[in-house]
């Protein structure tokens, strides 16, 4: 069994990407939305493409260590089956996709070629 990380909060920057396909569309929109509401939190545009290293359509709302800890635990309490990617931003995309990433829900596998070393 794959052990889970739990978030931590270790750096001032976070992302949270909100994982969905269209039969999640309407209830992942709606999270985002109550989201940045409830939070005060800037919440991107809900693609319906794949993004970056994302293989799934998503969703990025941006937070910072004040919230973490209550806004982490309100998506898990609220996110039903979605997969949540929270990762750090801490400079280096290819470590916060990686070392400082954490994993709402079942994780999926980026496309972290994108942060090869001549990127």
């Amino acid at each position: 069994m794959k052990e889970i990380k739990r978030p931590v909060n270790s750096h001032k920057a976070y992302h949270a990407h909100i994982y969905f396909e269209k039969e999640t569309l309407s209830f992942a929109t709606s999270l985002c939305e109550q989201a940045g509401k409830k939070f005060g939190l800037k919440v991107g545009r809900i693609h319906q493409k794949m993004v970056g290293p994302h293989p799934k359509w998503s969703c990025q709302i941006t937070f910072g260590a004040q919230h973490f800890d209550e806004f982490v635990t309100w998506l898990e309490l609220n996110s039903e089956n979605l997969t949540i990617l929270i990762h750090a931003l801490s400079g280096n995309d290819l470590e916060d996709h990686t070392i400082y990433a954490y994993w709402l829900g079942d994780s999926v596998e980026l496309d972290l070629s994108m942060f090869g070393p001549n990127k």
